[in-house]
């Protein structure tokens, strides 16, 4: 037996479709009826209250809920981030100054070294033997002055009596004067010599960490020749060479000029090394050349940083990051909030004062961690939203409240309560 029922404004009509009377008579076939007709009822009432309460649902889903964050001018770095490569804070190249033969070596390579400490000897014996020669010359010379001088001497009160003729006096005068010369050219020669001698023990220039020897004992070196014996670098500190575009440069240098709310920033730089982990370090930027390499179109940097467990090598490749100017006027609204339309222009949701939202369009520079950094198309105290952004539209009235507020959970009523025993009593 099969019946339909449909619900009309007058109430509820009953259309019977198929009737199967077989096995029920007389008043089986109408409790049957009356049954279905209850049914029916009971279903028709049921319906009209689902309805109603649909009709409330659906007034209250026009008035959704929304997060929203409250945002401010604040102080956003310009950060670049560029190519570097370190440079050590000294280097020196060991070179020999007088000829000779390498007779030891004071070091062991790759170590620490003092400044002035003694690294190589070369063979001192025959620069010993021109501080010899030369110290001989000297006495020579001072007694050849000494004679001159006392002949000198004696002639003065001669030539006054006319005894001997003033030419004669004149040349003995001359004559111990150049003597007198002659000393200090000899004395020169001796210092010279000695000097000499002292170059014989090749010194550190610098302190630092040397490097291989290029040359080794018995090997003939001079003063002239091409090759260093080693070469001294200090890495504590180091130097990174950084480089930026020359067009960049100009274009920083330009907004500093013509925008409102841009100033400099201090030099502050950090490091990313080849493997791409952070040195724990910051440096400071030193200078900038006022050159452009006509080569690479770059301007180098050059940045100071600490290297005290030497972890920093010369001639590493290295990705430098600082601020290069500080923007005092943006905006830092969290990413969620910001969509982009057909144009590709970003987008954002303002809740306005009567509670309605607003699409706005703003100009979005640059990311900074979880934040858009917006420059333009923002007031101070916007509040943007950042949460329940499913569906929205512009014009559209919302229940605005701050962003992660947390959801308030009321206990059900009385009528509540008795409506889940009975469901529960029925499904028992």
């Amino acid at each position: 037996m099969h019946y339909r029922a449909s619900q009309s404004r007058g109430g509820y009509l009953k259309q019977v479709d198929d009737l199967n009377f077989a096995g029920f008579r007389g008043r089986g076939a109408l409790a049957g009826t009356a049954m279905v007709l209850a049914l029916a009822a009971l279903s028709g009432c049921g319906g009209g209250k689902s309805e109603s309460g649909k009709g409330k649902n659906g007034a209250q889903q026009q008035t959704p809920t929304v997060g929203f964050v409250t945002v401010q001018p604040t102080n956003a770095p310009i950060v670049t981030e560029l190519a570097a490569r370190t440079t050590a804070f000294e280097s020196s190249d060991v070179r020999p100054q007088v000829t000779g033969v390498i007779r030891r070596r004071f070091f062991t390579e790759g170590t620490l070294v003092k400044r002035g400490q003694p690294l190589y000897e070369i063979d001192p014996r025959l620069y010993r033997a021109s501080v010899n020669q030369a110290a001989a010359n000297l006495q020579s010379a001072q007694a050849n002055a000494e004679a001159a001088r006392t002949l000198a001497d004696r002639y003065r009160p001669l030539a006054q009596i006319e005894a001997i003729s003033k030419q004669d006096y004149t040349n003995a005068v001359a004559s111990a004067r150049q003597a007198t010369a002659q000393v200090a050219q000899t004395r020169a020669a001796l210092d010279t010599a000695r000097v000499n001698l002292q170059f014989t023990t090749v010194p550190a220039p610098i302190t630092g960490r040397i490097g291989r020897s290029l040359f080794t004992v018995g090997a003939l070196v001079s003063a002239g020749q091409t090759d260093p014996l080693a070469q001294i670098q200090r890495l504590d500190p180091i130097f990174v060479d950084i480089q930026q575009s020359a067009t960049d440069l100009l274009s920083l240098r330009r907004s500093l000029a013509a925008r409102d709310g841009l100033i400099p920033a201090s030099a502050r730089v950090t490091l990313r090394l080849e493997d791409g982990t952070d040195y724990g370090q910051t440096g400071t930027v030193e200078f900038a050349e006022a050159v452009v390499d006509p080569q690479t179109g770059t301007v180098t940097l050059r940045a100071r940083f600490p290297n005290p467990q030497g972890l920093l090598l010369p001639g590493m490749f290295v990705r430098a990051r600082f601020a290069q100017a500080i923007d005092t006027s943006a905006y830092l609204v969290p990413q969620q909030a910001i969509a982009r339309d057909a144009k590709g222009n970003a987008t954002l949701f303002v809740v306005g004062a009567d509670d309605k939202v607003q699409q706005k369009t703003v100009r979005t520079e640059r990311t900074q961690g979880a934040f858009w950094v917006v420059t333009d198309g923002l007031k101070p105290g916007d509040r943007i939203v950042t949460q329940g952004l499913n569906n929205l539209r512009p014009g559209q009235s919302v229940r605005a409240v701050p962003a992660n507020s947390p959801q308030k959970v009321q206990p059900p009523s009385p009528e509540q309560m008795k409506k889940m025993q009975a469901a529960k009593g029925k499904a028992g």
